[in-house]
């Protein structure tokens, strides 16, 4: 049984540290992005860097068994989840009651 469980619990593991890298490195790259002079190319470098980290960790980890792909994709947005929760400048707030007002007086 714990024989079974052990490479679950290391591919959620492993999904957790690679989604706190993806996300903790687009929450990088957007506070360098927006300052920097070429946005584009750190945007596009990083995708590219952070994806393909990502993918190949999460294809090593399965190692051919979807149920440890699933695992690790289930980690990898709790990551997401704790990273939106740890910095809330990035969480998507609902309008304001004050832009509520504005738009409905408009409208």
């Amino acid at each position: 049984m714990i024989n079974e469980a052990l490479p679950l619990i290391f591919a959620w593991a492993a999904g957790v540290g690679l989604g706190a890298f993806f996300f903790g490195g687009l929450w990088w790259t957007l506070r360098r992005g927006m300052s920097s002079k070429r946005p584009a190319l750190w945007f596009f470098a990083s995708l590219l860097v952070r994806m393909s980290i990502l993918l190949s960790g999460m294809f090593f980890v399965a190692g051919g068994h979807w149920e440890r792909m699933v695992v690790s994709l289930v980690g990898c947005i709790m990551a997401r989840q704790l990273l939106m929760w740890l910095t809330p400048s990035l969480r998507r707030e609902s309008t304001r009651p004050e832009e509520e007002k504005s738009h409905a007086a408009h409208s």
